[in-house]
């Protein structure tokens, strides 16, 4: 019986991965601050003798004898990670450095949560993981695109020197039940305002583009990854590589909640990509023909039908 530690495991993608961990018969050990992780992400798994929840902050050790780690713990919206800049550079950096210490430690295989920030606002498009990126360095999101790739290069030094059993997932746009409704993410903006009656913000002309994937396509391509042989590392991109305008969206939203919201415009923030969109290609040769397969349509139901409920 493996045990898998999870760090960030009270987060929106975190809980899924935990549910889905435990489904296949896994311990899983589940460690959160709860900055933007939640305890009623994970409520339900409390009690189950395969899961342990731990309060604890991944900028300090933790020692746990275990087999596999996802590490994931870091605050994922600009609403959250520009809240305390410092503390999300820290996050990433000093998080990366004591998850893969106990990974050598303990001989674990360890997967890294990294994200299509690292592309910033690229110059190609769609985005494949040998791009370097074209990230602002001292702009207001760099706490999370340069933190996110500074762990990256921790984690392919600590293959290089110490043979550690590696794996580098880069997550694009990603939604679901469990999102938190003030992360500022356009897609929970988006269905809060609509279910609220408040008017839908859009930022710029609304003609910017994302690649919208749901949580269940992005953990069925984390714990795919995570199998793969020793021969495999990544990166690897994990997204919908369909793409839509931020207007696109916006309207589909109106008309699944069959809200009377009016769409207004406000000025683009700072280095907001124009596009994002991943090449998939890599996922589908290395991870057994991975593919999403919910539609948009059909993942914002469930996603409304969340809202609905919480709100």
């Amino acid at each position: 019986m493996e045990r898998v530690f999870v760090t960030g495991g009270a987060g929106f993608i975190g809980s899924h991965l935990c549910d889905r961990l435990i489904q296949s018969g896994c311990d899983v050990i589940c460690l959160d601050n709860y900055f933007t992780g939640s305890k009623d992400n994970i409520r339900h798994l409390i009690g189950n003798a395969r899961f342990e929840l731990i309060r604890h902050d991944v900028t300090a050790p933790y020692y746990a004898e275990v087999d596999k780690i996802y590490n994931l713990a870091c605050p994922a919206s600009p609403v959250h990670y520009q809240y305390n800049p410092i503390k999300t550079t820290k996050t990433s950096i000093y998080g990366a450095l004591n998850m893969l210490g106990l990974a050598k430690r303990v001989k674990a295989k360890i997967l890294q949560a990294s994200t299509s920030e690292i592309y910033g606002d690229p110059t190609i498009h769609p985005q494949v993981e040998s791009y370097w990126g074209n990230v602002n360095p001292i702009g207001p999101r760099s706490c999370y695109d340069e933190g996110k790739r500074a762990a990256e290069a921790l984690f392919m030094d600590y293959y290089r020197q110490h043979r550690l059993q590696i794996k580098i997932v880069r997550i694009f746009n990603t939604y679901g039940p469990r999102m938190h409704p003030n992360d500022g993410r356009v897609v929970s903006n988006f269905i809060v305002q609509a279910l609220t009656g408040q008017d839908i913000t859009i930022y710029g002309d609304g003609n910017q583009t994302r690649s919208f994937q749901y949580i269940d396509d992005l953990i069925e391509g984390l714990i795919r990854m995570m199998d793969t042989g020793d021969d495999f590392i990544g990166p690897v991109n994990i997204g919908n590589p369909n793409e839509f305008s931020m207007l696109e969206l916006a309207n589909l939203v109106i008309q699944l909640t069959g809200s009377k919201s009016k769409i207004v415009f406000q000025p683009l923030p700072s280095d907001d990509p124009k596009q994002r969109r991943p090449d998939i290609s890599l996922a589908a040769d290395k991870l057994g023909g991975w593919q999403p397969t919910v539609k948009l349509e059909e993942g914002l139901k469930k996603t409304i039908a969340y809202f609905a409920q919480i709100l």
